[in-house]
């Protein structure tokens, strides 16, 4: 209903029409698909890194990457390991009989907190491999509860669960779930090979750096704003600043030019010759922020002052000390490590920002957050490994 009056509504209407038929007609008969399904970017970003490598030992096998968002798929639409990009048709139960029918995956790969009732169900009834990656778990879900007994029997259809921490694994066997593995989270090795492969250079962004100090903001919200803007426009030292929004629509970007009071220029107005007289650059784009903060000395990462937290191990593997909101960050256990470590820093308002940027000892915090990263790859090797026995059959 309100689709023709919501951009992402309607991508997420027109994006199923006549779906099903399209698969059919352009899957390859008889070639063996492995089948990812992700919610969004953020969970497209810690299956990528086991797409990238399965593609590595199988060159034959497709792969079939699935979403649910339109902020996912519009994104990821041309992702080039993966040999067929869809959103995930709702989930009906002839829904899920006709996509299986049709794609007849070897595996499925759901990731982090992907849990589909009707697709589990079908799946597990064909002797499907079923398997979620990355995902973790909190006593408040409602598995835990007396009265999940329906989400827990959809948790009874997974082959195997490859777990980010110790906690969920535990929290899984207590209601009797025992095929886990503890593997931590592939977004650590995303971000490595992020920091290891980046060749996307920007010329416009050298020449803005110009050897100064770089603060990056990325995945800003309003509420973010609220508190950076005053930090900006109030900060003497030899700064510039990189503003990448979460939402790049032009109204969101002229909302933040009002904000500022230093010189500011979009990217897509900057040149070689002109951006370096300018204090803060807004990336009016999608796409460019991983590599971004490949520019940066220090970092702050939007979405804690609302709905919560975004990724903030793209700014940590390049050793920039990370900046958050205080109030909705503690399910994310690495921005809970990366305080404890003194790597990170959660403020809750202009001046506490102030308090802990003064006082940080960037040496200190950039290594912990730079040796924090390397520290916790692996996952994907491990994941891969286990589930070679099903892939290879």
């Amino acid at each position: 209903m309100i689709a023709p009056f919501n951009d992402k509504a309607s991508y997420f209407v027109l994006g199923r029409k006549n779906l099903l038929k399209k698969v059919q007609n352009e899957l390859i008969k008889n070639a063996p698909i492995i089948w990812f399904h992700c919610a969004s970017l953020g969970e497209f970003e810690q299956g990528r890194p086991i797409m990238e490598l399965l593609k590595d030992r199988y060159p034959n096998h497709k792969i079939l990457l699935s979403f649910f968002s339109p902020s996912g798929y519009e994104v990821s639409k041309n992702y080039a390991h993966a040999d067929y990009i869809y959103y995930l048709p709702l989930d009906t139960e002839n829904n899920a009989k006709e996509w299986l029918d049709i794609i007849n995956p070897k595996a499925v790969f759901f990731i982090k907190y992907e849990f589909w009732h009707h697709y589990a169900t079908e799946i597990h009834q064909r002797n499907i491999p079923l398997f979620s990656v990355s995902c973790i778990f909190r006593e408040n879900q409602i598995f835990f509860k007396s009265y999940g007994d329906f989400n827990r029997d959809i948790l009874n259809k997974f082959t195997h669960f490859f777990v980010q921490d110790k906690e969920s694994q535990l929290l899984l066997e207590g209601i009797d779930i025992k095929n886990t593995t503890i593997s931590g989270d592939t977004r650590f090795d995303r971000v490595n090979t992020i920091r290891q492969q980046t060749k996307e250079k920007y010329d416009i962004v050298e020449a803005f750096k110009n050897n100064k100090r770089v603060f990056v903001i990325g995945s800003s919200w309003p509420e973010d704003m609220d508190v950076l803007s005053a930090f900006i426009n109030q900060n003497e030292q030899d700064i510039k600043f990189i503003i990448a929004p979460h939402e790049v629509y032009e109204m969101a970007i002229k909302n933040i030019e009002k904000q500022i009071e230093k010189k500011c220029i979009r990217f897509s107005d900057a040149t070689v010759s002109n951006a370096e007289q300018f204090n803060v650059l807004i990336i009016d784009n999608m796409g460019m922020l991983s590599s971004l903060y490949q520019y940066g000395e220090y970092a702050y990462v939007g979405g804690a002052f609302g709905k919560g937290l975004h990724n903030i191990l793209e700014a940590a593997t390049f050793g920039l000390p990370v900046f958050f909101g205080n109030k909705n960050f503690t399910k994310y256990k690495e921005a809970r490590d990366l305080i404890q470590l003194g790597g990170a820093y959660s403020i809750s308002d202009y001046h506490d920002l102030i308090q802990k940027f003064t006082h940080l000892n960037f040496d200190i915090a950039s290594t912990t957050a730079e040796s924090y990263v390397q520290g916790n790859t692996g996952a994907t090797k491990k994941i891969l490994d286990h589930c070679e026995k099903y892939i290879s059959q």
